[in-house]
């Protein structure tokens, strides 16, 4: 989508030149087109006409509740429910010199106090 921006006048100018095709009736009657025009759009805010409101299906709460999901799927999210980003995408190695699955780490000096 391309976003631009114009000044008052600019938008002026458009809206002359829309009115001019909205309202054919009163052709040659610029004055009248530019009046019909500002009664158009007078106390008016841009809408959102014809775009997709929110879903509130039951589906959507299924599909989105991340409590049901399993797998691989599960793993990208928290206990909370929010997703980890790229933690819970990749696979993170821990360069800390302890074996994959070892569940001991940093205990020793728990064990051995004197040491």
């Amino acid at each position: 989508a391309v976003v631009s921006t114009q000044s008052t006048g600019e938008f002026g100018v458009i809206l002359d030149e829309l009115s001019v095709k909205r309202f054919p009736k009163k052709k040659g009657d610029v004055e009248a087109q530019k009046a019909a025009m500002q009664d158009l759009i007078t106390g008016k805010a841009p809408g959102t006409k014809g775009t997709t409101k929110v879903s509130k299906a039951g589906a959507t709460d299924r599909l989105t509740d991340t409590s049901k999901y399993t797998g691989s799927h599960k793993e990208r999210f928290g206990a909370d429910g929010k997703g980890k980003g790229l933690e819970g995408r990749e696979d993170v190695i821990e360069d800390d010199g302890y074996v994959v699955g070892y569940t001991n780490k940093d205990t020793y000096d728990k064990d051995h106090p004197n040491e």
